[in-house]
């Protein structure tokens, strides 16, 4: 098992809201770890031989680390934006790489696909130039100027449209989506995916979303995104090797995949790779 540098971020290990005196028990890269609501009211987590694990509360989420963090959880500014409703989406458990996860949920091209008559429907296929960097001042990988057809690209939304995305990688096994908002077109709707690792070809993830829409009841918006990682889950689960390939030889990227190959390239440069396939097999 390699653990390298990741061991020092932080993770995303249960929903505030569902916490319990008694905890609950899970794994974080290959480490049995218990989840609780302590005497005083905070979140608190320990591994299997009692070792108290550092711990934040933010976005919906306990999140914790098996090392020492140098640095705050990364920051979402819309979080706390005035209107936002901020949503729990739950839990998916899916038998692939925390890198895979987040790659898939980086890739444009699958929509008219995996997603079709929702985020995508051909003939509208072909994915449009976009912008990808890493950003040195937040060492970050961001796409942006990145647009596609979406017959319903949002619960909210009423009709097909042109949607307008920005995709960012502020950590390893997180990515943030910011996309077109229906009801306020000058707005952007925050989608997120929060990986757990559980080992190095098992994850937990839970989707977080922070949105401009008074009027969808909160069921159906999370029946909404339930529906769309789930059609992804199919997907994660049937790709071969089940870990992230980080050899440039191991796949062939296209012009679409240029996001993909920012964020391998990322990985390797930070020694990310817990989840990863270092070399052909």
């Amino acid at each position: 098992m390699t653990v390298n540098a990741m061991i020092d971020q932080w993770y995303p290990v249960g929903l505030i809201s569902r916490l319990l005196p008694e905890g609950r028990q899970t794994l974080l890269m290959g480490e049995t770890i218990r989840v609780s609501r302590g005497h005083d009211g905070k979140a608190a987590v320990v591994t299997a031989d009692g070792r108290p694990l550092p711990v934040t509360e933010r976005y919906g989420h306990v999140w914790s680390s098996l090392g020492a963090p140098a640095r705050p959880l990364f920051d979402i500014p819309e979080a706390e934006q005035p209107g936002r409703r901020l949503v729990d989406v739950g839990v998916v458990r899916v038998r692939c790489s925390p890198l895979r996860a987040v790659e898939n949920f980086l890739d444009i091209a699958h929509f008219p696909f995996v997603h079709t008559d929702i985020l995508g429907a051909e003939p509208h296929t072909e994915v449009e130039n976009y912008k990808v960097e890493i950003r040195d001042d937040t060492d970050e990988v961001w796409a942006t100027q990145v647009t596609f057809y979406q017959p319903q690209a949002a619960k909210s939304a009423s009709g097909g449209i042109t949607t307008e995305y920005m995709y960012r990688v502020p950590a390893p096994t997180c990515s943030v989506l910011y996309k077109t908002c229906p009801p306020r077109p000058g707005e952007w709707d925050v989608i997120t995916l929060f990986v757990q690792p559980l080992t190095e070809d098992l994850c937990d993830v839970w989707p977080w979303m922070a949105l401009y829409d008074d009027d969808t009841p909160m069921t159906d918006l999370i029946h909404f995104q339930q529906m769309i990682f789930l059609q992804d889950r199919s997907i994660l689960e049937n790709q071969i090797p089940r870990r992230l390939p980080l050899d440039p030889g191991m796949e062939t990227p296209t012009r679409a995949d240029l996001t993909s190959v920012a964020y391998r390239r990322w990985l390797k440069r930070h020694d990310f790779t817990y989840g990863a396939q270092l070399v052909a097999q």
